[in-house]
């Protein structure tokens, strides 16, 4: 009885090893921008979003690496001062999305609505929203409600994120604790 143990143990064992060590890392991030298809607004929490596998929180070399190093399809990345700013290939009119750096961190995570054609999900269609109805039908209501003549700034403090909505032009910035992101309300 103990050489069976022995047979199937350890074989099993080695074998279980073998397959943790090809688990990606994405599988970490709860909500991937570009691969998720996260639908429900309950779903959705900043510190969970990540870019292109960039999370807030991480280091400036993870996000250099991940963004600028490594060719990712139909963007072209640059490192600007305190961003790291996305634009499309196709259409380069203006940036797509991107993150910011401080202290050596990410802190800052936005996307716009030149990026709704990567983006999966809830955010694809708030990018898209051609009213504040529309948004406010997706995430409900705001915490702190801001409109003006222009638009809106609609914050979600408790998820993490704002919505700016100019007329046609959205875009959604993702932060925790960000004091210069919610010092408008």
């Amino acid at each position: 009885m103990k050489n069976v143990t022995r047979i199937w143990f350890w074989p099993c064992l080695i074998l279980a090893f073998q397959l943790l060590l090809f688990i990606p890392t994405t599988w970490g991030a709860k909500y991937e921008l570009t691969r998720n298809s996260v639908e429900r607004a309950k779903d959705v929490d900043a510190k969970d979003i990540s870019l292109f596998r960039v999370k807030l929180g991480d280091s400036e070399a993870k996000a250099v690496e991940a963004l600028v190093e490594q060719r990712l399809a139909g963007v072209r990345a640059e490192q600007e001062g305190t961003f790291i700013l996305l634009w499309d290939k196709d259409n380069p009119t203006g940036t797509m999305a991107g993150v910011r750096i401080t202290d050596g961190k990410v802190d800052l995570i936005f996307i716009t609505d030149r990026f709704a054609h990567k983006v999966r999900g809830i955010f694809r269609h708030i990018l898209k929203a051609q009213t504040l109805k529309e948004i406010r039908d997706l995430l409900g209501p705001e915490d702190f409600p801001n409109e003006g003549i222009m638009g809106a700034r609609m914050l979600y403090e408790e998820k993490g994120f704002l919505v700016n909505y100019l007329g046609k032009g959205v875009n959604v910035e993702f932060c925790l604790g960000c004091q210069d992101l919610f010092s408008g309300f």
